[in-house]
């Protein structure tokens, strides 16, 4: 097995039930429903729900954990209950029961929340840029630049009087570029 994981948090589905696993991210929230703990597990391709009751072995371990830790589980990927399936999560069928935990790195409090709406001046968002950027709205906006660069690049290079990296309009190494071969 890979050192800190098996699958990512948006690989497993109803077919792994009943599989062990290890998946490593950071901790996106934990949630205290009468005694059991669920975390939502985040990595860069998904959340995963992953709870300990009082029986696990880890739950001691697992009662310590605060938002944007980063950890490594491994536990057995669980079927839910029809009535408690996440049709908004790829991974809403299933839930991963803790077995063993290791904190790869704990975090302080956070001057701001990755997860939420919650809306802050701009201020904090430029002073602490390293978290705005973990933001789902942030990650979805990056996601979408990253897909329409790369939806440019094949044609860019297909016209022969377009510089070769100067994908950014505008950009001064472009400028330099269409200015010196026009000499």
């Amino acid at each position: 097995m890979h050192a800190y994981r098996s699958h990512t948090c948006a690989d497993l589905t109803l077919a792994h039930a009943g599989q062990t696993v290890r998946l490593a991210g950071w901790v996106h929230r934990v949630r205290d429903h009468g005694g059991i703990l669920f975390i939502d597990l985040r990595d860069h391709y998904g959340i995963t729900q992953v709870l300990a009751d009082p029986d696990s072995p880890a739950f001691a371990e697992v009662e310590k954990l605060r938002s944007e830790w980063c950890i490594r589980i491994d536990g057995t990927v669980k079927a839910r209950d029809a009535a408690l399936v996440n049709p908004k999560l790829p991974t809403g069928e299933i839930e991963v029961f803790v077995e063993a935990l290791e904190v790869l790195g704990a975090a302080d409090e956070l001057p701001l929340q990755v997860f939420g709406d919650q809306e802050y001046p701009e201020e904090t968002r430029l002073r602490y840029r390293y978290l705005d950027l973990r933001r789902e709205a942030m990650q979805e906006n990056m996601k979408l630049r990253s897909d329409v660069v790369a939806s440019m690049r094949p044609r860019a290079r297909a016209t022969s009087s377009y510089p070769r990296g100067c994908i950014r309009a505008g950009s001064t190494r472009c400028r330099r570029r269409r200015s010196s071969s026009s000499s």
